[in-house]
């Protein structure tokens, strides 16, 4: 069994990852210009971390119509999973600046 723990930012997973930094409206996965939803046989799960150094950070997900529906906000150090499926992107806002820390699992 794999298991995600935080640590310092520089080792935030304890497996292959990825970190946007985020200043306005910033896509963590997918993009705005897709025209079509992505289904996949087995959908997956990304995982976001706000940096502990960070600034609140808005998580949100869109389809391929165009709507975008918010999720919520993530205060500095705060996770949350977002599961992929039948969306075209999973966005993040911040005012000012954030480092997120994804993972595809």
């Amino acid at each position: 069994m794999d298991v995600l723990k935080l640590g310092e930012p520089n080792n935030f997973w304890n497996a292959p990852s990825y970190s946007v930094k985020v200043r306005g409206t910033r896509y963590l996965w997918g993009s705005a210009g897709l025209t079509t939803n992505l289904t996949f046989g087995k959908p997956f799960v990304l995982h976001i971390a706000n940096d502990q150094a960070g600034e609140p950070v808005t998580i949100g997900i869109r389809v391929a119509a165009g709507n975008e529906t918010d999720l919520g906000t993530i205060a500095p150090g705060e996770c949350l999973s977002v599961p992929v499926e039948d969306i075209c992107g999973v966005y993040a806002e911040c005012t000012t600046d954030s480092l997120v820390h994804c993972l595809i699992y």
